[in-house]
């Protein structure tokens, strides 16, 4: 059994639902099940012995103890978090205790049932620490790419608070021993992605014919990762990466956001044109920049190609075709994740009524 935090939120599901598709290993899920946490995601898997889902927060250390006790999973990847840089700005706090307090109690946790493993099942255990790439801060338009190497410099308290995280784990493992790897991804896309972020807001505003807000100049570039190849380099790393080790894992997209915008509009009139016949990028509208608003990031994933033989199965065309597709073929579930508690977050951010 492999145990997985944090596996009712995007990445996390996608991952959960990846694995069993794949393995008959059961999966331990533990997730707090926070606003972004969506069992709906995982409705495929209920009645599969194979999923045991616990409501849980990795910064209960007696709940992971007991948890680890009973199931003795061989490995622990670690996709609990809390992961938008605007909720950052706005409120720090919960991205402190989950993200470094959290990943304290949760690495204590583990530490401390990894070393009452017998010799065998010890060397063989692996804690997987997923994060971002966004602890390496703000690249020039002309800079290389983010190597494992590149230092870590967060601009917001959300990054800050990964890197941090990012810290402890290679803390653990150079001072207790602990087995770790870590992996520092791209910019997420793809389906169950939570209407907060980019892609799937733009998708949604779009066809729900409201605004589709831009930050600033919409210059701020990203490198774009299809979710399911994300998963496919954890399953990699964990299978066959070095203890120790950081692996990045990028998808070779680098783009502009406002090119996002127009890329999911121009599917989106071939996709499901407008009633009045017009493009829908007539509803883009340029907001105020972001406090700290880091303008570029970009992921060398050479090490990973290298090392384990990873590369992306999409390209960015391929990949947000899918995921535009996905959202057209899945109103309920986008329905159903829009609870109030979302539309307050839009108002609060955008300063406008999610409804408007």
């Amino acid at each position: 059994m492999i145990l997985v935090t944090g596996g009712a939120g995007f990445i996390g599901a996608n991952f959960v639902l990846d694995w069993l598709a794949r393995h008959d290993e059961p999966v331990l899920n533990l997730d707090k099940l926070t606003y972004a946490g969506n069992l709906e995601t995982l409705a495929s898997l209920r009645g599969d012995a194979r999923h045991v889902f616990v409501q849980g927060d990795i910064g209960d250390g007696a709940l992971v103890g007991r948890l680890l006790a009973e199931h003795r999973p061989r490995a622990v990847i670690n996709f609990a978090a809390e992961s938008h840089v605007d909720r950052s700005i706005h409120g720090a706090e919960d991205f402190i205790q989950t993200n470094i307090v959290g990943t304290f109690r949760l690495l204590e946790a583990v530490r401390a049932h990894w070393s009452d493993l017998p010799e065998a099942d010890k060397a063989a255990f692996r804690f997987l620490h997923v994060s971002t790439d966004e602890v390496y801060g703000s690249l020039a338009p002309d800079e290389p790419a983010f190597t494992e190497s590149h230092r870590t410099e967060p601009n917001s308290p959300y990054s800050a608070s990964k890197a941090a995280s990012d810290h402890l784990v290679r803390a653990w493992h150079h001072t207790h021993g602990l087995p770790v790897l870590t992996t520092n991804c791209s910019n997420n896309y793809g389906p169950f992605h939570f209407p907060e972020k980019l892609i799937p807001l733009m998708i949604v505003n779009a066809l729900a014919g409201k605004a589709l807000p831009v930050y600033g100049d919409g210059m701020q570039v990203r490198d774009w990762l299809y979710v399911k190849d994300h998963c496919s380099a954890i399953r990699r790393v964990l299978e066959a990466g070095r203890v120790g080790e950081i692996y990045n894992v990028g998808g070779w997209n680098e783009k502009p956001n406002i090119e996002i915008v127009h890329t999911i509009c121009a599917l989106l009139d071939e996709l499901r044109p407008r009633a009045d016949g017009a493009s829908y990028t007539t509803q883009i509208t340029h907001v105020k920049d972001r406090p700290g608003h880091d303008r570029r990031y970009a992921i060398d994933a050479r090490k990973l190609e290298a090392e384990l033989g990873w590369k992306p199965a999409e390209t960015f065309e391929t990949g947000i075709r899918k995921t535009v597709q996905w959202y057209l073929d899945h109103p309920d579930w986008v329905a159903h994740v829009q609870s109030g508690a979302y539309r307050q977050w839009v108002q609060t951010q955008y300063g406008a009524p999610a409804t408007a």
